[in-house]
This record gives C-alpha cells, structure tokens and sequence, in this order.
C-alpha cells in the first residue's frame, strides 16, 4: 500500500459512525491497542504500526499474555516497518500527514526524539488528534514505569479485592482497558471539538489515574460514613443477602436480596415466613446488621438444591442471579451467541 493509500469502507464500515477516520497506531500490549480497537469497531480505518521483521513483541507473549494480540488488535490492519530508519520514518510521517487520529503509548519523549511528538505534528497536520496512553498523568511520578498490576497496588484496588493482609489484583487487565476506552471517549470529545474548530488536541489517559477512579467508590465511603472500608471479602454488605452459595452438586451460584420486596418474595418462595415477618428484619440496613441470624438457614436451603434449581427459582422469582462461569465456558453461553 502506498504511504495515503486510503481504504475504502464496505457496506457494513461506511453506515459506522466514525467510517473516514483513519487511526495511526503506535502502541502495544492492552491499553493503546483496546483503543484502537474499539475506535475500528465503530469503523475508523485503524492502521497498526509494527516494528520490522518481527512485528509486535505481544504477538509473541505466553502465558496469561497469550490471548492479548489477538484479542485486541483484530479489526485493524498492520504495517512492519522500521521508524528508527529515515525512509521508515518518512513513510509513517506522510501517513500521519493525511490521519486524523495518532495512538501511542511510548515512554515519554520516544516519539519526540524522532519528530513524531505532538507538538511536531500539530505544526504539519493542525487537525491531528495525538492520543497518549500513560501509567500517570503528569507529576511525581510520571517518570516510573507502570503496568496494571502496580497501579492496582498503589490505587486501592488490590488492597479492597483480596482478603485482609493478601493483596490481589483483578482477574482481568481492567485498567488497561478502561485507560483505552478513556481514550475512545476523550478521542471521540476531540473530534466533536475539530468539527467546531478545525483544530486537534493532545488527549491523554493513565493508568493509576483510572483505578484511583475505580477506587473512588470507597474513598467516597469514608468521607460519608467515617469509617475506612473494608477489603470486599471482610466488608459490610450493602445488601442483605449478596453471596455465593454451595449447591448439593458442587457447583456455586451467586444469589442477591436487593430490596424489601425481593426479599418479601424470597421468603415466601423459600418457606422464610418467620424472617419475613420479624420486624427486626423489615427493611434492608436492619437486615445487613443481621446477616448472622438468616444466612445460616438460607445456606442450608440452598445447598440441599441442585445448582440448576437454584438458579430456575431465582429466574422464576426475578432475583438477581448467575452462575459461576469460567472464561472457556462463555463462547457456548447462548444470549451471548445472540447478543
């Protein structure tokens, strides 16, 4: 493909919102390449910058890595070449030159030493729109290297999701993929903005800046009540009943009793017209300081039923439900197959 070569958009792009926009993407692992991403899903032509002869080291991950390439970097197309050499460089400059959406995630200052940082680029291509997907936001530590397991260390979110003294990160790279959905939604600010000025803008979003957003729901926690919270496994539910139980097959099933009502309709379908009349347990803050007195008899009944009783009572009943589902399991799950 020559260096403006455009791609024509099919049938299907060209009815996508952001079919015509055309994305340079210097970026590897989750955070940059989930925003090009998401940007090509909503029909922007995502072209992958890759480093010659070998292309993108996460091609090459193993491991809990092995699923990022491809899942994160279909939908685009990719182009091997080397911007340490003059004509790489000059090649990926003339495609920058006719793009309306730059994504890197670079140390800071790679891609300035090379003349491809914003502020070269916005002197050439005024409606250019540089996205920059970082660990931190400016400051103190802006410097240091960051991945999502260290930010969900220093952000709150491993000291909340593992048990008291064992911190754990969450079982999905979730401030990679925020950061680049952050990206999406500043990006697509950005454009609305170009529409009215005729000028791009640097768009930036960050690691530990993301999950102290995740953590936020606790922060705020203390400022109301006073009291710091506790890690999820040790802390005090906000709902009466909001657990996992054991079924008499093996299997576990999640259960929630979210409302007065819903829990008017457990009782009466689970033979509880005792605890549904004891005013002591009448509304929902009464019951979450009373989980001691209930949950016992409620583990008992469910764990004399089959996973699948449990989980067709709470259908049947409008309750909050799911079973507990692996990841190799949910391709055969049948409303994702048609959703």
């Amino acid at each position: 493909m020559s260096a403006t070569e455009a791609r024509e958009p099919d049938e299907e792009t060209a009815t996508l919102p952001l079919s015509g926009i055309r994305v340079i993407e210097f970026s590897h692992m989750v955070m940059g390449p989930t925003c090009g991403l998401i940007l090509a899903d909503l029909g922007a032509d995502v072209i992958k910058v890759e480093p010659a002869d070998k292309g993108d080291n996460t091609r090459r991950l193993t491991g809990s890595g092995a699923g990022f390439f491809p899942m994160y970097n279909r939908n685009k197309r990719s182009l091997s070449v080397d911007i340490k050499d003059p004509r790489g460089l000059a090649l990926v400059k003339s495609l920058i030159m006719d793009a309306d959406v730059l994504i890197e995630n670079f140390r800071p200052g790679a891609l300035d030493k090379l003349g491809i940082g914003y502020d070269a680029l916005k002197a050439e291509n005024e409606k250019l729109i540089y996205y920059s997907a970082k660990g931190f936001l400016p400051g103190p530590y802006d410097h240091r290297t960051a991945l999502d397991e260290v930010v969900q260390m220093m952000g709150g979110l491993a000291y909340m999701t593992g048990p008291p003294g064992r911190p754990l990160r969450a079982g999905a790279s979730v401030n990679d993929i925020m950061g680049g959905m952050f990206g999406v939604i500043g990006i697509m600010a950005a454009l609305r903005g170009r529409d009215q000025t005729g000028k791009g803008t640097h768009v930036t979003s960050a690691l530990f800046e993301n999950c102290v957003f995740l953590s936020g729901q606790h922060m705020a926690q203390y400022n109301v009540t006073g009291q710091a919270a506790r890690p999820m496994p040790e802390r005090l539910s906000a709902w009466a009943i909001y657990d996992v139980f054991d079924c008499s097959d093996g299997e576990q099933v999640f259960v929630g009793v979210v409302s007065d009502t819903q829990w008017r309709v457990f009782c009466e379908s689970f033979g509880l017209d005792d605890f549904a009349a004891d005013p002591e347990l009448a509304t929902n803050p009464q019951r979450c300081h009373q989980r001691a007195r209930f949950l016992p008899r409620v583990r008992e009944l469910l764990g004399a039923m089959t996973s699948a009783e449990v989980l067709e009572r709470c259908e049947q009943l409008g309750l909050p439900f799911a079973p507990i589902t692996r990841p190799e399991d949910l391709p055969a799950d049948r409303h994702l197959q048609e959703s």
